[in-house]
Parts: structure tokens; C-alpha cells; sequence
């Protein structure tokens, strides 16, 4: 019996795919995005469910592993009551009554590095006393994609939520070298090339943050860098853009969509069906795959476990 799970806030299946490499079954999902929801179906052939606020827990089939890389908000009422009451109106509220409902022996939530200090340590706290009040052990740990072999400097905090106090030991960094000459496609298109007048541009703006003293602006790359800063769902449009050199006499060039797919550790057999804005956002949004393939792996003997156990009543 294979273990089943379920995919929430599933964006284009990032953390879904090292599941389905262990042979997991999946019998739900749930993406608010039409498009996110194309390149999962393409890829996939599963087309989401809708909006999680809009469905009953009890609609979603029988499942022992959750998965959801869900968006970060903050708990306003915080502190005020205590544990599960305080994420009302939150969406990780949903999440919570749909574990309440199933009870699945393990949880597996994927968000940004700052939710552990977001909303001056808040967020954090209520997510883990809600869990802890449903018979979970939480154990949460931050795990960096240069890390895992992809040559990107992204790091994620991913929370592992087990019943019956199973202990769960987060994987070890493997420290291969990265480079980011092994993501680079070799035949690029011209439109991806910066013209005069927008590479100037970002040269400008660069420049200005600079004199104010702070970080924002491109970053350029060759083949021989280690890794990129971290590729935003907002990519080319919030400043702080991935940029390849291409020698001195030719301006640098955007990455492409099929190397920010690869940038997130995804197969060159992932489809990209949607347009490379659209494209940029999907795996600006996603998870470096292969840090969550560190993760499954670990996962596995016990989600084995327990299918074994149900097997055997």
C-alpha cells in the first residue's frame, strides 16, 4: 500500500513531484491561480481544486501526509485566546481544520525564511501551539537551495508536524559544489538580451539604491558563479533581477523561463505552458524541488510505517 497525501496551496507541484517519485499517492489538491493551476494540470494530468476556503474538510479523501506551501499572514488575534481560535480568518485556519478533521500522522508545511520573526515572532508561535493542540510534534528547520546542489541562494523554513511524538531528524546539507553554468541554457533568443536603454536603467537604479545605503538591484551572473540571488515570483519587476553576462560586447541577458525552472531543481521534462511572465511567477512561487526530495526522503520510512500499520488492521 502506497502512502497517499494531499497538495494545498499546490502553485505548479514543486513539492508534490519527490512525493510521486516514492510512488505517494495523491488524491487532492487545491490552487486559487488559473494559471498555476494549467502547468500543474499539464504536468500532472489532475486539474485542482479551487479555492481551499470554499471546501469542506470532509470532502477531501482519507490521506496520511498533507503538503502545503501556503502564503504567510499574520494572526491579528494573537495572543488574545489561544491556539487554534487565533488563526480565524487566516488561511493556515484551513489547513488546521483539515488536519483537526483527518488527524494524517504527518504535515509538511513549506513557507518564506521571515515567518519565524514575522509579526514579531507571533505567526510562528500560534501555527506551532495549533498544531501541538491536535496531538502534533513540531519541529521546524530553514534549508537553503545552495545547500541541496541548486545553484541558487534561497532559503525556505520547512515545518514537519508528526502525531504521536514520532522525532523527525531534518536532513543534512550535502554541500556539493554549485555552479551556475549547469543551469544555462546554450542557445538563448535575443528577446532575453537587456536593450541599451533597459540595461541603463538598471545601472541607474542601481546606483541610486547604492547611495541610499541599500542592497536593491540586479545581480550579474556568469557561468563560473557559484549561485544567483534568490529568483522572486515578481522576477524582472521588483529590482533585484537574475542577470547573465554575456561578454563585453553584448549586454546581459534575462534568465529564461526553462532556467529558472532549473534554477528551482525542476526535470527539463517539467512543461512550462504558460506565458514566461506567467512562468516566472510559477517558479519565483515554487520550492527548490530538490530540498523537498532531501525532505521526502526522510519522510518516507515513516509515512512506510504507517501505511504498514493500516495495512496490517
Amino acid at each position: 500500500m502506497s502512502f497517499k497525501f494531499i497538495d494545498l496551496f499546490a502553485g505548479i507541484g514543486g513539492i508534490r513531484l519527490p512525493f510521486d517519485e516514492l510512488g505517494g499517492d495523491c488524491v487532492f489538491s487545491s490552487e486559487i491561480d488559473k494559471f498555476a493551476r494549467q502547468t500543474y494540470e499539464a504536468n500532472f494530468k489532475d486539474v485542482p481544486a479551487g479555492d481551499i476556503t470554499q471546501i469542506e474538510p470532509s470532502e477531501i479523501p482519507e490521506f496520511d501526509l498533507l503538503l502545503a506551501g501556503f502564503p504567510c499572514q499574520p494572526f491579528s488575534q494573537a495572543g488574545l485566546q489561544k491556539g487554534f481560535n487565533d488563526t480565524r480568518g487566516t488561511l493556515f485556519f484551513y489547513i488546521a481544520k483539515i488536519i483537526e478533521h483527518h488527524k494524517p500522522p504527518v504535515v509538511l508545511l513549506e513557507n518564506v525564511k521571515r515567518l519565524k520573526t514575522h509579526d514579531k515572532g507571533k505567526t510562528y508561535r500560534v501555527m506551532k501551539e495549533t498544531l501541538e493542540e491536535l496531538g502534533y510534534s513540531v519541529s521546524s528547520q530553514i534549508l537553503a537551495a545552495r545547500d541541496f546542489g541548486v545553484p541558487q541562494n534561497r532559503e525556505r523554513i520547512y515545518i514537519v508536524a508528526l502525531k504521536n511524538n514520532d522525532d523527525f531528524d531534518f536532513p543534512e546539507p550535502t554541500k556539493q559544489a554549485t555552479r551556475v553554468g549547469d543551469i544555462l541554457e546554450t542557445q538563448v533568443p535575443d528577446k532575453y538580451t537587456l536593450s541599451d536603454r533597459l540595461w541603463e536603467g538598471h545601472k541607474r537604479r542601481k546606483e541610486q539604491h547604492k547611495t541610499k545605503g541599500n542592497g536593491f538591484g540586479y545581480g550579474l551572473f556568469n557561468a563560473d558563479s557559484s549561485y544567483t540571488n534568490t529568483i522572486s515570483a515578481r522576477y524582472y519587476k521588483d529590482g533585484s533581477e537574475i542577470l547573465i553576462e554575456q561578454g563585453k560586447d553584448k549586454n546581459p541577458r534575462k534568465i529564461t523561463p526553462r532556467e529558472a525552472a532549473r534554477l528551482q531543481g525542476f526535470p527539463d521534462d517539467f512543461k512550462i505552458v504558460v506565458s514566461d511572465v506567467q512562468a516566472y511567477k510559477q517558479f519565483g512561487n515554487s520550492v527548490c524541488v530538490p530540498v523537498v526530495r532531501a525532505l521526502a526522503k526522510k519522510l518516507e520510512p515513516i509515512l512506510t510505517k504507517y501505511s504498514t500499520l493500516k495495512r496490517a488492521s
